[in-house]
Order: C-alpha cells, then structure tokens, then sequence
C-alpha cells in the first residue's frame, strides 16, 4: 500500500513525524515499511512556466516554438516537439542548467535554428508517470516561476507499507492515520476540498433505506443476489462538467503512484485510497433503463471492460447490469458501454459492499486485479460507505460541478450488526504475563475504534468491533493481539513464564546436537550440510529411484562427503578449512527385507593453520 505522508498529516493535523518516523512506529505496530521513496527528491531545479505564445517551428512542421514566462522577468524562447502546448496554459519548465531524474542536464541548444532556452516536461522525463505523448499540463492558477514540486504540492514522501492479508483496514489513510494520530480516530478530521465542502452533510442528502429494490432520480436499483452483494448505495449528480482534475487532486493520485484520468474517475480513486472504499461511477445516460441490477451473470454472457478486453462470464460471477445487459463485473471492473467519457453530463454513483470469496473468485477466474477487486476480496468497511458516498459526492461537485439527487439510496436487505466480543482483564494478564489494569485496557483499545459498551457480570469487558476491523478480530485473544502490540511488544518483561509449546516431551538427542553445533561453531568451524547419496563405494544401502547413477546408494559414514569439500576447497587455493556435519547414516536391515538402520553421527575435518 503506498502512502503519501502529506496526505495522512492532512487528515490528522497533530502528526508530526517525519518519513522515517512514522515508518518506525507502523513497523513496531505490525506494518512494516518496505521502502520510503521521497518524491520529487530530483526535482527540486523544476519551476512553473506559463506559455505565452505557441506557434509552428519555422523550419519544423512537428516542432512548435513558444515564448515562456519562467518568472525571470523576460520571455524564454523554448522549442517544444509535444503536440498539446498551448498558449496560456501551465506547465512545468526545467530551465537551462536543471538537472532532470536519470542525470540529464538542459543546456541552451539551438534546435532547427532556432534557440531553446529550457524545456517543457511531460510526466514519463520527470519520472511522476508513463505519459510521454504530450507536456504535463497543470491545471489551476499558478506563479511563474515558482518552485514546481511546492506548487503542486509534491515535495512529500512515500510509505509503502506491507499490508497482510488480515489487516484490510489499512489499506487507505485514514486506516493507516487512526494507528499513527495522536489520540487515535479522535485526531482524524476530513479536510474540506479546495472549493467545496469536505463531505455532503446527512441533512442535505440523507439516506433513504429499502429491502431489496428502490428509486433514486429515476433509475430503479435492485439487488437480486444479496448473498454477494449484501448492501448496495447509489447517489446521482446531474450537470456534471468532465475533464482534467484541479492539480492538487491530480498530484494526491501522483503522490500514491496512480495516474490521473478525469476529474470524476480521479474523485473515485481519491476516496478509495483516502477511506478504503472502492467506488464507480456510470454514465447515467447509457444505462438502459435506467436500472441497476445487482445479479449473478448467465452462462456464457459476456461484456468488454474498462480495459478493452472481452471477456466471458461464468454464472457464479455477480454483475452490475443495465436494463438489457452487463455494465460491471462487481468489484473488479467496470465496462466500456457505461464508461464516464468527456460527454457525461450525469452520473450515477455506485458504493457497494461484495462478498470477498465471490469477489476473490472472479478475480482469479478473469486473471484481472484491479485496486478495488485487492480491496474487496481482503473486505471493505461495512460502517462506513454512507460517509464514502457522501465524500465522494462533494469532491465531484467541487471539480466537476453539478447538483446531487437529495437521496442516497440505501438498498440493504438485511442491516450489518456489529461483533461484540467478551474481554476478561484476567485473561489478558495470563496472556500477556503482565497485570494491566481496566483503565490501560480501554485507553489502548479505544483510540483504534474498538468500544467498551458494558461490562459482564462475571467482570468481563464488553467490546464493539468497528467495521473496519470486523474481518481480522472475532475473538478474545484477537483484542489480547490487539492491547500487545498497541502497548508496544518491549514494554512487557523480557522472561518468560514457564510453558510448554506440545503435550510431547523434548528430545534428549534434539538437545544434544544443539549443543554440539554450539561447542563446533565456538571453535572455528562451518556446519556443512550434505546430502545422504553417496557412490557405490561408500554406501551399502541401494536407493531404489536415485537422483544420479553415480550417487545410487545411502552414506555409510559422513566423514567421505566431508573430504570431499575439503578436496573442493584445497582445488580453489583454500589450505585453512575446518567442517563438521551432524547427519544420518545408513546400514542394511539384519534381516535384508525391513527398512534399513539410521543412526546420527558427527564428523569433523581441519586442516591448515594450528591456531
């Protein structure tokens, strides 16, 4: 999962870590950092340009010529090959002396005659991405010649953290923020959205629940297999505006390795990596109907994806359908025929919740993993898609405009209860080998979300599970789990009581070698771990399916196999050897028809240097 520092100190303001800090705590809470990747580390010589005029290379029918305003106080000439430069427009310029990712300094060139002082870069030679058809157009208002990396806000760091299967909470920053906030989930807030809201408040669109089947401006929605898609919520937005993203949403999508599309995909994917819930959106007008239809595919059906592929559905697989056809494979993909193009005027919002197996299933059945189908198969929050749909309609009305149906549409056939799981104190201290009082229990559980709700008669704690943790923690010694790491694994005593992993006692011979290899080792010498086949004169036991004609029989001894490394080594001007090895030997059975007699020896070899 990669994650943009920038993004999770927006979301909790009283973080103050610094890159490496925060990836030293997540690994002590049990998330390890892979890698910290400072972004734009070689981009600091980048400035904002503004393109003045654009007009043909006079001597060049695929170059253009452009005067740039660099913030020097005069106009560059820039000689550009990219066919999407335009006067007035933004972009980011590495002037003469800038050195580029990958070493390539700007000189002041003349190219067909013409002199180029800079140049304008695309995202594929500023190393933010694989687009190199066109220069990175940057969208907003900004300074000439300001530093490129603070004006579009990626003078940042990248976590990318080992999420285990178990843990689907923290794939998003608001999952990975509640383990690092000061004060848990109470120092979260959702910041508002430059030129909008930070979330369309429940008042101004409320939901609206129904069994199996609803309306929400004009289309009809229906569940018809609500074992793999237990709740569905869907919101519309009518005169929507579909183009390029504001930059500061464009460089959060770069900051986390993704690529931006237009303003309404890109608002999707902000609040799945933000929140962790997969979102689509369809074009409103090309749905038949219009209806949603939450079904199992018929045999044989099949449907082009997003990807351009068509591909063929099996009957276990959950579709989003039209009125006529397959929109959607659930949870993977959406599909070209309801694509947001630049033509959308108004679309419908889909926030769903599948089922993982199903989802993992078609997944691998369809060979396509995509960022939502990664986050469904591990389980998406079940608390907390209202607040998703809710945030994901304010950010598409504060960059692409339009007006919200005043419903959200809550089809839930059978409403999510929340686990509660019984927490004795006493247990935890026989766990843990430390009294913790009920006091310390709460305050360590508290802050991730999970809740005492009471207390039992026999003493023990009753504590809510959030949804975001309902996959991974069902049982007691889950919130034990829980309490160890978040109170830190060496806060707690370094001896350990007295336990026994087994029921069966420890072998004497086990101990024996152990002690062995550490009496060898404490003397010089190199444990050698050889094979048990040996050639026919070193073995009497015959292997009935051997690996190697001249290795047919079982070892006798080991001390043959161990000259044999020291002959390779004294072969390589290697004099100063010293090897043991601690293996099994082989002998015929008396009678010759039982299985042959094992024993474990120990053989040394040392030659060379006496000390």
């Amino acid at each position: 999962m990669d994650i943009s520092l920038r993004w999770l100190r927006a979301l909790a303001a009283g973080l103050t870590d610094d890159a490496v800090e925060a990836a030293d705590r997540l690994a002590m809470y049990g998330a390890p950092v892979d890698e910290v990747i400072r972004l734009g580390e070689s981009l600091g010589d980048i400035r904002i340009a503004r393109v003045v005029e654009a007009g043909r290379h006079p001597n060049a029918d695929r170059l253009s010529l452009c005067r740039v305003d660099a913030g020097t106080g005069e106009l560059l000439s820039v000689v550009c090959g990219a066919p999407n430069v335009r006067a007035g427009a933004y972009y980011p310029f590495a002037p003469v002396g800038a050195t580029l990712p990958g070493g390539i300094t700007i000189r002041k060139a003349k190219i067909r005659g013409e002199t180029s002082e800079g140049m304008l870069c695309s995202e594929r030679e500023l190393g933010l991405g694989r687009d190199h058809a066109g220069i990175m157009e940057l969208h907003g208002e900004f300074e000439p010649g300001a530093p490129f990396l603070e004006a579009v806000g990626l003078d940042d760091a990248r976590l990318v953290v080992d999420v285990t299967a178990n843990r689907p909470d923290l794939l998003s920053h608001i999952g990975v923020a509640r383990e690092l906030a000061p004060g848990g989930v109470a120092g979260i807030e959702l910041p508002a959205f430059p030129g909008g809201e930070a979330t369309v408040g429940e008042a101004a669109l409320p939901a609206r629940r129904v069994g199996r089947e609803g309306v929400v401006g004009g289309v009809r929605v229906r569940i018809e297999d609500p074992a793999g898609c237990p709740r569905y919520l869907a919101a519309v937005v009518r005169g929507v505006r579909v183009g390029p993203s504001p930059e500061w949403l464009a460089s959060r999508l770069r900051a986390v390795g993704q690529r931006p599309i237009n303003n309404i995909v890109d608002a999707t994917n902000y609040v799945l990596h933000e929140l962790g819930q997969p979102l689509h959106a369809f074009d409103l007008d090309r749905l038949a109907g219009p209806a949603i239809v939450v079904r199992r595919a018929a045999a044989g059906e099949r449907m082009r994806t997003l990807d351009g592929v068509e591909r063929s559905l099996a009957a276990d697989m959950v579709v989003i359908a039209d009125a006529d056809r397959a929109v959607a494979v659930a949870g993977v993909m959406g599909g070209e025929e309801s694509e947001v193009t630049a033509e959308t005027r108004d679309v419908l919002l889909e926030c769903a919740l599948f089922e993982p197996k199903s989802i993992r299933r078609t997944r691998r059945a369809l060979g396509l993993s995509t960022d939502a189908s990664y986050r469904f198969e591990r389980g998406v929050d079940p608390e907390g898609m209202e607040l998703a749909a809710r945030r994901a309609v304010a950010l598409i009305v504060a960059v692409a405009g339009g007006t919200p149906e005043d419903v959200l549409l809550d089809v839930n056939p059978s409403e999510w209860q929340a686990p509660v799981v019984e927490l004795r104190p006493a247990r935890v201290a026989h766990v843990l080998g430390t009294e913790l009082a009920e006091e310390e229990i709460v305050s360590l559980l508290e802050p991730i979300g999970f809740r005492v709700e009471g207390r039992m008669p026999a003493g023990a704690l009753r504590v809510r599970v959030p949804g975001y943790r309902s996959y991974d923690v069902s049982r007691e010694i889950d919130l034990i789990e829980e309490i160890a790491r978040r109170r830190g694994y060496g806060t707690f005593g370094e001896e350990a009581g007295a336990y026994r992993p087994g029921t069966v006692p420890p072998d004497p011979l086990a101990g024996l070698e152990a002690r062995l290899r550490e009496l060898l080792v404490a003397r010089g010498f190199l444990e050698a771990r050889g094979l048990p086949f040996a050639p026919e004169a070193e073995g009497d036991v015959v292997v009935l399916n051997p690996l190697s004609a001249t290795e047919g029989r079982l070892r006798r001894a080991l001390v043959p196999g161990l000259l044999r490394r020291l002959e390779y080594n004294f072969a390589r001007g290697q004099r100063h050897i010293r090897l043991f090895e601690i293996g099994t030997v082989f002998a015929p059975a008396p009678d010759g028809r039982s299985v042959p007699a094992e024993a474990t020896r120990v053989a040394a070899v040392m030659t060379g240097a006496r000390t």
